[in-house]
């Protein structure tokens, strides 16, 4: 974000002076700028590689970081590396085919080194995999004129023969990530039909900086993306060029940030969803931007439930939104656009054959809606097709450019490898068992604000609190996991922080991307992380994770319906202090409600207390999930100036049985909600005196009572789920709910009924403000 240079060269020393102090004890100097010539090859080739799976069955053998080239690839444009791409995807025994439905313990990271790799089929994606390119010059997936496959990058293919049939459960494919690459379709016949992504995935998967080619021919059949169902996710930074769809989708629900589509006829075609946010999208030379499917109401007729959009820029498109069906004036697909730029786009809103509901042409829409709004305490529906209540965004979340800030992943593409430091090669193990608490703080202690930290895959065994400075950059491989167990984390009384992120109002860069944090139980006072940093003023964003998740137990312990202390698993997942800022983009606190690694993914039950507790002032950018944790998902508390993405909750399958809080106690020292008779389940969201606070976009699901779904066609399964107090400042866009009576309630007294907007298997409303 730019400010006056005067303003700027002060926060710049500021900042300095803060990193320097926290520098680790074997720095000189804080670690500064990339210093990789403009030839090397991106850092993560060439960098030491000894990273392991602890649990697989021959740790010491598997393969976790798999360079194309050393499996025979090319990258020279000419040869066919379709098969030399796809061994270094499957070597190893690793989780595909249609015979594994998940497994943690076959990570791996295929990396293209820059080149222009031929392939001729489909480059099918194993469970728990990142792909990654050179960031510094992105490789190319080139398809070859005779290419024959569903999708160049399928990451769930269908079994031939097999019905409809594919590897994975559409709702269960995590721990996918695709980074630095550019797949073109050019050279297949424009009338061929053709895709660069079959994207069809859940949580803890992202897209990043990926850019699809593809043919600018008059109905050509080529499209970027296909997605026709999941529960999703985020992707960003990411550029579709062409096609007849940038971009055909399908999900339960999803966050796209930073979205460009050029001279396709359609932008976005929206299939299907429960709720969709679109964060920053830039659309150029397209016929329509996003052609939604709606009009469903019933499950049996799913569609468009909700589309929030919000900063977009549209150039030279007749059409911005096109819906299939007209509303009559009812709810039959929720639509928020907020700060839309148009230029040259003489329809704003309209539906197919013609008709005009929203005129553009080259205008800024503000803030509109279509659908439900509600304010206060009164439950009654206002049907609106026009102008709605525009949240008041704090300047601290917002760019230079008035826009909602968001930054990309850290990749460190101009650093050189030498500016990284292993923490295997001073000292930790990784193996799951040795206990690496002080070699990983000794590596902390030395390093931080000199070195980026690199975490190599593996898993990383502690019994104690991890004190991460700030200043600190840690970046892990294949999602590296550190989990904490032993007795410092058996009191839920006592609890105790795993990783704290910073000191007390501290401030500071601290970045953390590609972790996973969990405990191996019991572990009921485990409090995952403890987030104190705040960024230095002038450099938004600085404290932040991206793709991290959290939490693990396993069948033996923990199988269904049982209700075991052994299965605790912590206490709390993230906790923002007062003093803390934060930007946390693909965060996923998950306690599991199936076992990853058994056979047939078995059911199980474990417990955890509570989800995402923030009490920061701000700024924060949160755009995550959190399911299944016992008191809530999501509790804000004397929060200020937040923005949250698509937040997407569920309850505990095993709830009411035993009914919240159990098996933990409220605790008054973190504010908890109070339980009671009637409300004796888990909250999705609960607001308690807090400021300033903007939702765009939500799902609060509850599935299950006691693990039976009869609840579901009655929306009974759960009264309330998502509270705000009346002293709260809260605007909430865009919100879907399934089976709850109530979808919105005001100090715990039920406002919004969901029998009053029925769209499809969920419910939504468009807009809520006090």
């Amino acid at each position: 974000m730019s400010r006056h240079s005067k303003s700027f060269l002060l926060s710049a020393l500021l900042a300095l002076s803060t990193l320097v102090s926290g520098l680790g004890t074997s720095c000189s100097a804080p670690l500064g700028g990339g210093t990789a010539a403009p030839n090397d090859p991106y850092w993560l080739e060439t960098v030491k590689h000894q990273g392991t799976s602890a649990f697989n069955s021959d740790p010491s053998s598997y393969q976790v970081f798999r360079n194309v080239k050393d499996f025979g690839a090319k990258g020279d444009g000419v040869t066919d590396d379709t098969a030399a791409i796809n061994s270094a995807m499957s070597s190893g025994g690793r989780c595909g085919g249609g015979s594994c439905n998940s497994s943690t313990i076959t990570p791996a990271i295929v990396y293209f080194p820059t080149g222009t790799y031929l392939v001729s089929s489909a480059i099918d994606t194993y469970y728990y995999t990142q792909i990654i390119g050179d960031a510094k010059k992105p490789p190319t997936l080139l398809a070859s004129s005779s290419f024959s496959g569903f999708a160049v990058i399928d990451a769930d293919p269908y079994i031939p023969n097999g019905w409809g049939a594919q590897w994975f459960s559409n709702q269960d494919n995590f721990y996918r990530s695709i980074r630095n690459l550019i797949i073109d379709l050019r050279q297949i016949p424009a009338s061929t039909s053709a895709v660069g992504l079959h994207w069809q995935v859940s949580q803890a998967t992202s897209l990043i900086n990926i850019v699809v080619e593809m043919s600018t021919a008059s109905n050509n059949n080529h499209q970027g993306m296909f997605m026709e169902n999941g529960s999703g996710g985020f992707m960003g930074d990411i550029v579709f060029n062409g096609g007849k769809y940038g971009i055909q989708v399908g999900n339960q629900q999803f966050t796209v940030r930073n979205l460009t589509v050029n001279n396709a006829a359609t932008a976005i075609s929206g299939i299907w969803n429960w709720g969709f946010t679109f964060q920053g999208v830039t659309i150029n030379n397209c016929q329509v931007g996003f052609d939604l499917a709606t009009g469903g109401t019933t499950t049996s007729n799913q569609t468009v439930g909700s589309e929030a959009i919000i900063d977009a820029v549209v150039t030279n498109t007749p059409i911005f939104v096109r819906t299939s069906v007209a509303s009559h004036g009812q709810l039959a697909g929720s639509l928020v656009l907020n700060n839309i730029k148009l230029s040259n786009v003489p329809t704003a809103v309209g539906v197919a054959g013609g008709t005009t509901v929203l005129a553009g042409g080259t205008t800024t829409i503000a803030s509109w809606g279509q659908g439900h709004v509600y304010s206060g305490t009164s439950g009654s529906k206002k049907f609106v097709q026009g102008n709605i209540v525009s949240a008041n965004k704090s300047s601290v979340l917002l760019d230079s450019a008035g826009r909602i800030f968001g930054k990309v992943h850290p990749q460190y593409a101009s650093y050189a490898a030498s500016q990284f430091i292993s923490v295997k090669s001073l000292g930790a193990k990784g193996d799951g068992h040795t206990d690496d608490t002080a070699a990983i703080q000794n590596v902390l202690n030395e390093y931080a604000g000199c070195k980026i930290i690199f975490f190599d895959a593996g898993t990383y065994h502690v019994t104690n609190t991890i004190i991460i400075p700030a200043g600190a950059q840690i970046v892990g491989e294949a999602w590296s996991v550190i989990m904490a167990g032993g007795s410092a984390f058996s009191d839920q009384k006592n609890p105790r922080v795993v990783i704290q992120a910073g000191a007390a109002n501290s401030q500071g860069v601290l970045e953390i991307s590609d972790m996973v944090f969990t405990t191996t139980g019991p572990a009921p006072g485990a409090i995952m992380i403890e987030w104190n940093v705040h960024d230095p003023s002038g450099q938004q964003g600085a404290a932040g994770m991206w793709d991290t998740a959290g939490t693990n137990m396993q069948y033996s312990q923990c199988p269904l319906g049982s209700v075991n202390s052994a299965c605790q698993a912590a206490f709390l997942g993230i906790h923002l202090t007062s003093g803390s800022s934060a930007y946390l983009e693909g965060t996923w606190v998950w306690t599991a409600d199936h076992d990853l690694d058994t056979s047939n993914s078995s059911d199980i039950s474990i417990f955890t207390g509570r989800g995402i507790l923030s009490e920061s002032h701000g700024p924060v950018w949160l755009i995550g999930t959190s399911e299944h944790a016992a008191l809530y998902q999501y509790s804000l508390v004397n929060a200020q100036n937040h923005y949250i993405g698509f937040a997407q909750t569920e309850t505990p399958y095993y709830q009411p049985s035993p009914a919240a809080p159990a098996p933990y106690s409220t605790a008054s020292s973190y504010n908890d909600p109070t339980f009671s008779s009637s409300i004796n389940m888990a909250w999705g969201m609960y607001i308690q005196s807090s400021t300033n606070i903007i939702i765009f976009g939500a799902g609060f699901y509850s599935f299950f009572q006691n693990y039976s779904q009869t609840c579901l066609t009655t929306n009974t399964c759960q009264a309330q789920i998502f509270n705000i107090d009346s002293a709260s400042s809260v605007i909430a866009y865009s919100v879907s709910t399934v089976a709850t009576t109530y979808q919105l309630s005001v100090s715990q007294n039920g406002v919004i009924r969901s029998s009053d907007n029925d769209d499809g298997f969920q419910e939504t409303f468009t807009a809520w403000s006090q």
